[in-house]
């Protein structure tokens, strides 16, 4: 009986530590700089995501946290199990972070409600741009997702939104609403499941197919170890986040006012319109009412008669209506009125072209050393021994110590290039919210 006593307390101090080696590595891995949630600058991916470390023991099961969840479920399935445990206990302590997403939440939520009406999907998507972007209309990626929705250019162009010099609505809160629900209407469509929908609308819906087919199932948590690591995290935050913003009383959390708590106007131009003589009838700054109408790179809205622009601006009173008028109606822009579309800036695409186009160009030398020949030297380049006689006019094999050899040339053909073996490599564009060109093998 002693003897069992012993073993069992031996069990659970291994557990004890075990976990608390665990939470040690996630407060690690949340400590994350703080978000300055109007700049116009992005560093990360996600951010709003870190990432945790997984346990197959569940010894924190709270039966409080489970209710609450079920009370606010609708039309998407609120799941409670490890993941999203860890979750709520991040985002539960990030009280100043989650307050401002409280704040920030009365502006655009409503945005986000008509644009997922509009497109009959789940109303709780709504919150997907809280761990997207903090609810940051200039957020911009690693690899280039930008806006509230964290876009893709090629995705964007996809659904509707306009790149160019004048305007990115990628940071457009309405615009890129209604891209954003139109495409989860489509993932929906095609994966029948509202969270392999979110899954997909973070590493796309080839990802979730070939997840689905690996684990021979189409229930998110199951298919979840075969998704990309960050997809396997980004779902737990989204429910975590649904959490959160339904029971912020629980856990302490106030809203925060922001600058978007104040009555706005919406008016169409067919005209340029300057932003900075705009802000100046207005008798307001410049930088708030950028952040009111964050798509327009230049601060210059060129709306035309064909194609009208919105701006979005404070309640007008009456003192300030004359200038106001002025700056709509007879001001002159100077500047170019060409438009000009922007270019693709998936910085993937971008660093697979440079690397590309440098190995193309690069040529490499080696110092021939004592004992070595064409043999030893073209195994340790990979290359065939006739490439190294044909790029160094080499008649016969011989070679002295410090003679200098290319070794890799623009037109230099590598034993693992594949073209003995036959192989072919075509390219394709990956269609969904991360599509990159990418080689697939034949």
């Amino acid at each position: 009986m002693k003897r069992n006593v012993l073993i069992l307390s031996f069990c659970v101090f291994t557990i004890a530590a075990f976990n608390s080696r665990a939470q040690q590595k996630i407060n690690r891995l949340d400590s994350i700089s703080p978000i300055s949630f109007l700049s116009t600058t992005y560093s990360g991916d996600t951010t709003a995501v870190p990432e945790v470390l997984e346990n197959p023991l569940f010894y924190n099961y709270n039966f409080t946290y489970k209710k609450r969840l079920d009370s606010i479920q609708r039309d998407i399935p609120l799941s409670y199990n490890e993941s999203v445990q860890r979750y709520i206990d991040i985002y539960s302590s990030r009280k100043d972070m989650m307050g401002k997403m409280l704040g920030l939440s009365e502006y655009y939520f409503p945005i986000f409600e008509n644009a997922l009406k509009a497109y009959n999907v789940p109303a709780e998507l709504k919150f997907l741009p809280i761990i997207e972007s903090s609810m940051n209309s200039h957020a911009i990626s690693r690899v280039g997702a930008t806006g509230l929705w964290q876009f893709m250019f090629s995705t964007a162009k996809d659904y509707g939104l306009n790149m160019d010099n004048f305007v990115d609505e990628r940071k457009d809160p309405i615009q890129a609403s209604y891209a954003a629900a139109a495409y989860f209407k489509d993932a929906y469509k095609n994966l029948g499941d509202w969270l392999l929908a979110i899954a997909a609308y973070n590493c796309g819906t080839g990802n979730v197919n070939r997840a689905i087919a690996k684990a021979h199932s189409r229930d998110f948590w199951a298919i979840r170890p075969f998704l990309p690591q960050e997809t396997r995290n980004y779902v737990p935050a989204f429910i975590a986040a649904i959490y959160v913003m339904n029971c912020p009383d629980k856990h302490h959390i106030k809203a925060q006012k922001s600058l978007f708590a104040i009555k706005t106007d919406t008016i169409q131009v067919s005209r340029f319109v300057s932003l900075p003589e705009l802000a100046q009838a207005l008798a307001m700054e410049e930088s708030d009412l950028y952040t009111l109408n964050p798509s327009y790179k230049k601060k210059i809205v060129n709306g035309s008669a064909d194609q009208p622009k919105r701006i979005i601006i404070p309640k007008v009173s009456l003192v300030n209506f004359a200038g106001i008028y002025e700056v709509l109606n007879n001001n002159v822009v100077e500047t170019s009125t060409e438009v000009i579309l922007a270019s693709n800036d998936d910085r993937r695409l971008h660093k697979k072209r440079k690397e590309v186009s440098e190995s193309r160009h690069a040529v490499k030398y080696h110092k021939v050393g004592a004992g070595q020949n064409l043999n030893v030297i073209a195994d340790q380049y990979h290359v065939e021994v006739q490439d190294l006689k044909v790029w160094n006019n080499l008649k016969g094999s011989n070679i002295v110590p410090g003679q200098r050899l290319i070794v890799s040339q623009k037109s230099g053909i590598s034993k693992d290039a594949g073209t003995k073996s036959g192989k072919k490599y075509i390219s394709y564009k990956a269609k969904g919210k991360n599509g990159l060109r990418a080689s697939e093998r034949l």
